[in-house]
């Protein structure tokens, strides 16, 4: 499993019987639950799993997906995963999920945005996130 550039983390897992529709592929909201696996794998590697201040939290803003090949049941996807832009309060995911290591089958890109979830008001990520992101990400983050 290695990542394509420009992306330098992924996570891989397989279709599972209850992720195809009736025509036998993946139905399309199931792509979702491979993004987030990806997402979360790539904070476990950086051990940020469970960082960040007290009482915030990343909560979804916007999520758009292209489907480009069908993929089937116990077929392997390789999902790469990277921050390619870190804003004032939101962060930008982008996503490509592979078929065999090699046919693309989906792109995404997930934008986050960190909230103050008792005031249910955006608030500014720290410099210490970005900085870390910055570590594996580099020249090609968007800041």
């Amino acid at each position: 499993m290695s990542p394509r550039p420009p992306f330098k983390f992924s996570a891989s897992t397989r279709v599972g019987f209850s992720d195809t529709d009736a025509q036998g592929i993946v139905y399309y909201g199931r792509y979702m639950p491979y993004f987030d696996l990806a997402r979360v794998e790539y904070h476990r590697a950086l051990d940020m799993l469970r960082t960040g201040p007290e009482g915030e939290q990343f909560v979804a803003r916007a999520l758009r997906v292209e489907y480009l090949a069908p993929a089937r049941f116990d077929d392997e996807i390789e999902v790469d995963v990277r921050i390619s832009r870190i804003g004032m309060s939101s962060v930008t995911y982008e996503f490509a999920a592979y078929l065999r290591g090699e046919v693309p089958a989906a792109r995404a890109t997930q934008t986050v945005v960190l909230v103050d979830l008792a005031r249910r008001e955006p608030c500014r990520v720290p410099d210490w996130w970005r900085e870390k992101i910055r570590g594996i990400e580099g020249d090609d983050l968007e800041a």
